[in-house]
């Protein structure tokens, strides 16, 4: 079969249940599967959500023109296949309702209750999910608003789960863009968080169809040659099968053996990770054995041991130390009678509901049949979004968490099982160090840290933790904590965010001093009286215009140098003159010269072709400052000039700040004209500062932003210090501020940058 032929094959597979089913005979399948599991004969719920979703969608259409309906009921078929409670297949049929049509969220409460009405108005929140990389703020805080809602019920990202799933399975109908984009998102998020959840049943598909998606020649290029030797890989596994099921039988172990291919992104992973070609991965296929007992699960394992030669150091006992979701299976990679290598797991008949099924599996039924979830073992399992949790009290900065939360859910990272001296277990990405672990028990256990103890011996920090390894972390009371070169050890998300945030705390109480003295000296040195100018209100205006929640914030910003303090004391007294009403006039600026008419200059506007709006003065000319390079977007104030019209300017511009008392009455307001510089074409020259660890292909990838963003550099200057420290000034053309930051913030994500600035004049 061909690519294409494979192809076609594959996406009638995976679109299942098939398009322009009747919305009647997928009720039907709907309810027979809730009837295979679900104790109670009481369906009314789901009919009543049923016909009140039929009736809310009846005018609606889904891209591939199928009536919209079809997707509620396949999201719900997908929780049913969960064994999910009532209220949530509810939720699922209903999950679109409040978004898509005119049915409000008290409309809901009063038909179906608040369990019902809640679980739609947490999917309804995170359906406004935008993962588009110049929107990094809103993705991170939708992120936000997503772990959130799960906290309090998480039966609320198993619908968004469901509803993903079958979103993937239908794609085919999205754009080229928005297929890639779903596809990174799920990747990124939904899997991993399925994996966390342990549904591997969901997991899996949301795996295979991300990457069908997202590297399409890959995918169907695995599909084929996986496909082209299936009649002699389906005899091999097959006669493994009998085998195995032959010699379990002589032993006296009741158990069910069946065999399989992994699936597809697992096969990718493999392959990227071990920089292996299909040929060279030789575990692609897996026997299962299923027993009643855990006794039962070594005892076969002593059998296939006994059958075939193991392979060393590929046994896995994932019973006696469970994944972190609670995943439990012995896995052991053996070479068959034919030299060919394969995989069995081994595990009981509730492992492999557990294994399938996740937090799902733990929804148990009374007689009368309402939900009721097992406390217990699903604690464990949220034990990794209680952390994300923590994460958002204590970082404000939503980049840094997002980073934080991809990190924490990256797929592609393996785990390494090591204990403490009293015998628990800690599960840590693999390559982790003794500072992961230290860390990993408490953030005050990794402050205080002065070396570690492996397996009883004293090792290095940069030790890497191998399976099995018991650690002793070692503290001092006079530690003075963390080192930065920690961050270049450490692999856990957790113990950088926590080394992160000794330092902004620690450092941030100097900072705060520092920029507090800066402000103060700044001001005598320009005659300000602080005491007049430091009012709420003033720094309230500061607070909003560079974005800090609290004035002690902005002063350690000042402090460690984000901010200048002229840029601050300019815009407080800014404020303080436009609260004052202070307006200057021509007579003002211009001694009170008449116009040709005799009478005094009258405040009129000046609108110049580039959007300014200029106001007090008519007919001059109006033109840009080299010193700062305002462009569309920022803050800007006119300075009348001798001779030459009306000089712009940045308000935080050096040259205004530093302008002496008796030249700042030719000061006057200036501002952009909305309409036409939001339309506009116009470039502007602006010149920024960047400040980087100096490396080998540090200019090339500061260049290929630009280059991406299809901008020309019109000049680049590059000073570097014998420390290893560079400083880039580079000019270019852009058509405003919000362009300005798209390109710093795609500048800053490079390794190695420190910081960012504007230049000042």
């Amino acid at each position: 079969m061909g690519k294409e032929g494979t192809k076609e094959k594959l996406d009638i597979e995976l679109e299942a249940p098939a398009d322009f089913t009747s919305p009647e005979v997928l009720y039907q399948d709907l309810i027979r599967a809730i009837r295979k599991y679900h104790p109670s004969d009481d369906l009314t719920m789901i009919e009543k959500a049923y016909k009140i979703a039929d009736e809310a969608h009846r005018e609606q259409k889904r891209k591939s023109g199928e009536p919209y309906i079809i997707h509620p009921l396949c999201v719900a078929i997908i929780l049913a296949d969960l064994e999910m409670d009532k209220e949530t297949i509810a939720a699922g049929l209903l999950h679109d309702v409040v978004e898509d049509t005119i049915m409000t969220l008290e409309q809901l409460t009063k038909e179906f209750g608040s369990e019902v009405a809640f679980l739609v108005d947490g999917v309804t929140k995170l359906t406004q999910l935008n993962w588009d990389k110049d929107k990094v703020e809103i993705q991170a805080e939708n992120l936000r608003k997503m772990f959130l809602a799960m906290a309090k019920d998480i039966r609320v990202i198993i619908i968004k789960l469901a509803d993903r799933l079958h979103n993937m399975r239908t794609g085919k109908y999205w754009k080229p863009e928005k297929q890639k984009e779903k596809a990174r998102e799920t990747l990124e998020i939904y899997a991993p968080i399925a994996d966390r959840l342990g549904i591997s049943k969901i997991k899996i598909e949301l795996d295979d169809l991300s990457l069908k998606f997202l590297h399409p020649e890959v995918y169907y290029d695995l599909v084929e040659k996986v496909d082209l030797r299936k009649d002699a890989r389906e005899a091999f596994v097959q006669s493994i099968v009998d085998e195995v099921r032959e010699h379990m039988k002589e032993a006296g172990i009741d158990a069910t053996v069946g065999g399989r291919v992994k699936h597809f992104f697992s096969i990718y992973k493999k392959m990227v990770k071990q920089n292996k070609t299909l040929d060279q991965i030789y575990d692609l296929f897996a026997v299962r054995i299923m027993v009643e007992t855990v006794k039962d699960c070594y005892a076969a394992l002593g059998v296939i041991h006994e059958m075939y030669k193991p392979i060393p150091g590929r046994f896995k006992d994932y019973i006696a130390m469970p994944k972190p979701n609670m995943y439990q299976s012995l896995h052991t990679t053996l070479i068959g009678s034919t030299g060919q290598p394969f995989e069995i797991q081994i595990r009981t008949y509730e492992m492999h509901r557990t294994a399938e099924y996740g937090i799902a599996a733990h929804w148990k039924y009374k007689e009368s049949g309402s939900g009721q979830v097992a406390a217990g073992k699903e604690e464990e399992k949220m034990s990794w979004l209680r952390q994300i949790l923590e994460w958002q009290k204590d970082t404000d900065d939503s980049r840094e968490f997002l980073n934080m939360v991809k990190g924490d859910l990256d797929l592609f990272s393996d785990s390494v099982y090591c204990f403490t001296p009293s015998g628990d277990v800690k599960t840590l990405p693999s390559g982790s160090t003794p500072i992961d672990f230290a860390y990993s028990i408490h953030s005050a256990v990794g402050n205080k840290m002065v070396g570690a103890r492996v397996n009883g011996k004293l090792v290095p920090i940069e030790y890497v933790i191998q399976n099995g390894d018991q650690i002793e972390i070692i503290t001092s009371q006079n530690c003075k904590g963390p080192s930065r070169d920690w961050l270049k050890l450490v692999r856990s998300t957790q113990a950088k965010t926590k080394i992160n945030q000794w330092f902004k705390t620690q450092m941030k109480e100097d900072n705060i001093v520092r920029g507090r003295e800066a402000v103060e000296h700044y001001c005598r040195a320009k005659g300000i009286n602080w005491a007049e100018l430091g009012k709420p209100e003033f720094m309230e205006k500061v607070m909003n215009r560079y974005a800090f929640k609290d004035w002690d914030s902005v002063l350690a910003s000042i402090g460690h140098g984000g901010l200048k303090e002229g840029q601050v004391v300019n815009k407080m007294v800014e404020e303080r003159e436009k609260k004052r009403k202070r307006e200057i006039t021509d007579a003002d600026v211009l001694g009170g010269i008449a116009d040709t008419d005799g009478r005094a200059g009258e405040a009129t506007v000046r609108k110049n072709k580039s959007g300014i709006v200029v106001k007090g003065l008519h007919d001059l000319a109006v033109r840009f400052s080299r010193c700062c390079n305002p462009v569309p977007g920022d803050e800007i104030v006119g300075f009348v000039t001798r001779g030459r019209g009306v000089s712009i300017h940045r308000t935080d511009c050096i040259n205004v700040i530093n302008l002496p008392e008796d030249e700042r009455g030719r000061l006057i307001d200036a501002e952009w004209q909305v309409a036409e510089a939001a339309g506009s074409t116009e470039q502007y020259s602006t010149e920024i500062q960047i400040f980087a660890n100096n490396r080998i292909g540090m200019f090339a990838d500061i260049s290929k932003v630009f280059t991406e963003k299809q901008i020309d550099i019109t000049s680049m200057n590059v000073r570097t210090s014998k420390q290893g420290k560079a400083t880039i000034i580079m000019t270019f053309d852009i058509h405003g501020t919000e362009e300005l930051n798209r390109i710093t913030e795609k500048i800053r994500q490079i390794e190695g940058v420190l910081d960012i600035q504007r230049t000042t004049g």
